[in-house]
């Protein structure tokens, strides 16, 4: 039975989504982007074009299920609160379609793709090529929704 995964990087200046399906450990790129508000308009704008855009990923795809980077905490905290809104703007929008949202901590995802939860970019650009050979990222944000996809299938295999 395949299943549709809609990955998700959030971010209030740039989000990051891919789209795969998989069946089993077949795995196949469907479709990959960033969603970009105008970094100009108020935060509640920029939350609504996230919101907008999302609904509009769910409509078109029809994924079964969303896997989502749980936000870490920076630094700065108010870094992480903005990205908390952008997070929940991107969530909202998959809840109110009744799709599955499944949320993973950045260490995991990358222990999910390489083994290693400390794994560097390279390590987790370089399965990502393995799982998904047509998949070109023009952006990070892009590269690492695409990785947010195909880790959920692995979480799901391993539990």
């Amino acid at each position: 039975m395949t299943k549709r995964i809609l990955g998700i990087d959030p971010g209030l200046l740039h989000t990051g989504w891919a789209v795969i399906d998989t069946a089993g450990s077949s795995r196949k790129y469907i479709a990959s982007g960033v969603i970009l508000p105008n970094p100009k308009m108020e935060m509640a704008d920029r939350l609504v074009t996230i919101f907008r855009e999302v609904t509009k990923l769910c409509e078109t795809f029809e994924p079964d299920e969303c896997s989502i980077e749980i936000t870490f905490v920076n630094k700065n905290p108010k870094t992480t609160l903005i990205l908390g809104h952008a997070r929940s703007a991107a969530i909202v929008a998959v809840a109110n379609k009744d799709i599955p949202i499944f949320e993973y901590e950045p260490n995991k995802i990358k222990k999910a793709l390489t083994g290693a939860g400390h794994a560097d970019k390279s390590a987790v650009d370089k399965m990502v090529q393995i799982l998904l050979p047509t998949a070109h990222p023009k952006t990070a944000d892009e590269a690492d929704a695409i990785a947010i996809a195909p880790s959920h299938t692995n979480m799901m295999r391993i539990f």
